[in-house]
């Protein structure tokens, strides 16, 4: 057995309020849990979205009743709540950005609306993009006129990567994360997962943009698994939407990558513990840690799994090393394939005083 810090995963979808036939915080959190993670941030579009004290509220309530590991809930950045972010900013894990494609009413195209989200968020408050391509370029551009950090979710192509790393070596405050879906799939797996459960945003990219990822994995500071569940049913439909479950398959697949010599496991423990916790100002776990056995080879498959919507992009993948036992706070809250945390176990990371 070796023993790790606990694991952070900074993007994940929840589907609570608004669609817990795919996933809820009691379900997600057991899956987070077996997973290997006790800390993850939820995003904020869900239905009705998050974006004021209202639901705001909502969110934190759902969370507080039935989360099983500690938590946080970003506020989306919308068109009208420019006036009443600042006094929430204090109980969110941060504050998300819809620049590129999403659903419903977070999308902002107007970049006069995105300068006015960077001057009035208080600074020692995270900011999230959705941004890909030139409009990553752009908020990039605004981090560096406002000199404040701003963190780039699911980066997928060598271009992105690239604009990265040279906004870093100018000097300019942005970090970024990358899902294991764009590092261990590519555009070619399409045809064997299938059309609608390939669906994804940002779209698999293609095998150059996902060697580019793992040559330039100095540049990444988080692994995060952008968890987006969808039913068997809506993936296999006419519409497929856009999205792949993660929080149980990531670290057997970068334990996998350890084995195999394309990632140490000092590096795994910075982009999925230490970084994620800076970057959004997470609190220490006291007396919490995670047990793995490197040395167990497994098939994953859905059916064993905890996360509600029945399926995963990986299934029947062979990979090497596996959670065993996950202690939260001094509590066993995983062992041996069942979660042992009960509902309302998990802490918002915020602690902050009531809304």
């Amino acid at each position: 057995m070796i023993r790790l810090p606990v694991m952070i995963d900074p993007h994940v979808h929840v589907r609570e309020p608004g669609a817990i036939y795919k996933e809820d915080w009691d379900s997600a959190t057991a899956a987070a849990l077996a997973g290997g993670f006790t800390t993850i941030l939820a995003m904020p579009n869900t239905q009705p979205p998050v974006t004021d004290k209202n639901t705001l509220v909502m969110a934190l309530e759902a969370a507080k009743g039935k989360a099983r590991c500690d938590y946080g809930q970003f506020l989306g950045a919308g068109p009208d709540n420019l006036g009443v972010e600042r006094n929430l900013a204090p109980h969110t894990a941060g504050l998300k950005m819809y620049l590129d494609q999403t659903y419903g009413p977070l999308r902002l195209d107007d970049m006069a609306l995105w300068m006015e989200h960077f001057k009035q968020w208080p600074r020692k408050n995270p900011i999230v993009a959705h941004a890909e391509g030139r409009t990553m370029a752009a908020v990039i551009l605004l981090a560096a006129i406002y000199d404040r950090p701003v963190h780039i979710a699911h980066v997928a192509r060598r271009e992105e990567i690239l604009l990265i790393q040279a906004a870093k070596r100018k000097g300019i405050p942005v970090t970024c994360e990358v899902t294991p879906h764009h590092l261990f799939l590519n555009e070619q797996d399409v045809s064997s997962i299938g059309r609608g459960r390939s669906e994804v945003r940002p779209r698999l990219a293609s095998k150059a943009d996902q060697q580019a990822l793992w040559e330039h994995l100095e540049i990444i500071d988080c692994f995060a698994t952008d968890h987006a569940p969808h039913s068997v049913e809506e993936k296999d439909g006419e519409k497929p939407p856009p999205g792949f479950p993660g929080l149980e398959t990531a670290l057997p697949l970068f334990l996998t990558a350890v084995h195999e010599g394309r990632l140490t496991m000092q590096n795994l423990i910075h982009k999925m513990s230490s970084r994620p916790r800076k970057i959004f100002n997470i609190p220490d776990q006291v007396e919490s840690w995670v047990e793995i056995d490197p040395a167990v080879n497994w098939e994953v498959h859905a059916a064993d799994t905890f996360t509600r919507c029945g399926w995963t992009p990986f299934e029947g993948w062979k990979v090497r090393g596996k959670v065993q036992r996950v202690v939260l706070r001094g509590v066993e809250a995983y062992k041996d394939g069942k979660v042992l945390a009960p509902i309302g176990f998990g802490r918002d990371i915020r602690q902050t005083d009531q809304l």
